[in-house]
């Protein structure tokens, strides 16, 4: 007994002298998994508007995932239809989640301005299972990964070539702040409660449109605010620019001195933090394992999530 005594005095002694362990689970924050009861708002006959736009939808139009809604034509090039209405059954339209001129949202990827034989090798690769998610119940790539292997060879050229002859815009304003609003999932991603009620941010990321309905109605033009901790941009430009002494390496290396693509490498200045934190995370844990992919192995082997959220909040602050 007295042995045992001994021994359960120390491993108590031993647990609170070391720090706690912090989780390498997927973050939830970068990660939103819509609940059980989620329900998609209920739809009044009612049109719907935008700013700068002729337009009207109702919301049951809106929600066809087989017509991608052109709020702002002259904004883009004729949509292919692949992009503007995909292929029934199995191929969405492709501007549908990705929006007409391609920015995307803090859900998915933004598809404008990729080089195009990036595009073509991802869409392999969700096809071939080298692509996935750490959190395999996020509809995205549950999607992705689907409509991938329905779609022919000549639509996602077609899809590819258009995309890439696209300018991205920058749409992310980053604010550094020890509070950040409360959230909910709104659809894959966080939506704030309100304007007015707030939390410690701990050690996240909160991206959050500007306007929920506007970007729920899938308007190309819609703009989001990332809440970041405070210094975490600092800490992003340092670790990018210097590779951390051998943390990583200058992320310029390969995407290029301004971060904006080096031939068939994408661009990553100007994109969604949650989704670069996701890729980083993914890429790290094995999830993403393709051709492209390979080398962003070993780049993000070491980092932990405070290094994912500051290189996120730096690069995203940047114009794409």
């Amino acid at each position: 007994m007295k042995t045992l005594a001994c021994f359960l005095a120390f491993a108590f002694v031993l647990a609170i002298a070391l720090p706690a362990q912090v989780s390498d689970d997927p973050p939830p924050w970068a990660y939103p998994i819509n609940p059980p009861d989620f329900k998609d708002a209920a739809d009044h006959g009612s049109l719907r508007h935008v700013p700068n736009s002729t337009a009207a939808w109702t919301l049951t139009q809106l929600r066809n995932a087989f017509v991608a809604p052109d709020w702002h034509p002259d904004d883009h090039p004729s949509m292919p239809e692949i992009v503007a209405h995909g292929r029934k059954p199995d191929v969405l339209a492709c501007g549908y989640c990705h929006r007409a001129d391609g920015p995307g949202g803090p859900e998915n990827s933004s598809l404008a301005g990729l080089p195009e034989a990036y595009i073509v090798q991802q869409m392999a690769d969700f096809k071939s299972g080298a692509r996935k998610s750490s959190v395999p119940q996020r509809a995205p790539v549950a999607r992705m990964t689907s409509l991938s292997k329905a779609a022919t060879d000549e639509e996602v050229a077609s899809s590819a070539a258009y995309f890439s002859k696209l300018k991205p815009r920058k749409t992310i304003t980053v604010v550094e702040t020890d509070l950040a609003p409360k959230t909910y999932v709104a659809g894959w991603f966080l939506a704030a409660v309100d304007n007015k009620d707030r939390e410690p941010i701990g050690n996240r990321i909160i991206e959050v449109p500007k306007d929920l309905e506007r970007f729920e109605s899938r308007d190309a033009r819609s703009e989001f605010v990332a809440y970041v901790p405070v210094g975490s941009v600092a800490r992003g430009a340092s670790l990018a620019s210097t590779g951390g002494n051998d943390k990583t390496i200058q992320c310029g290396t390969c995407h290029g001195p301004d971060f904006k693509g080096l031939g068939p490498i994408p661009g990553i200045a100007g994109r969604s933090p949650s989704y670069i934190v996701r890729q980083l995370y993914d890429m790290k844990h094995g999830q993403r394992t393709g051709q492209a992919s390979l080398p962003m192995v070993s780049v993000a082997s070491k980092l932990n999530q405070e290094d994912l959220i500051s290189l996120a909040a730096y690069l995203a602050s940047l114009a794409p």
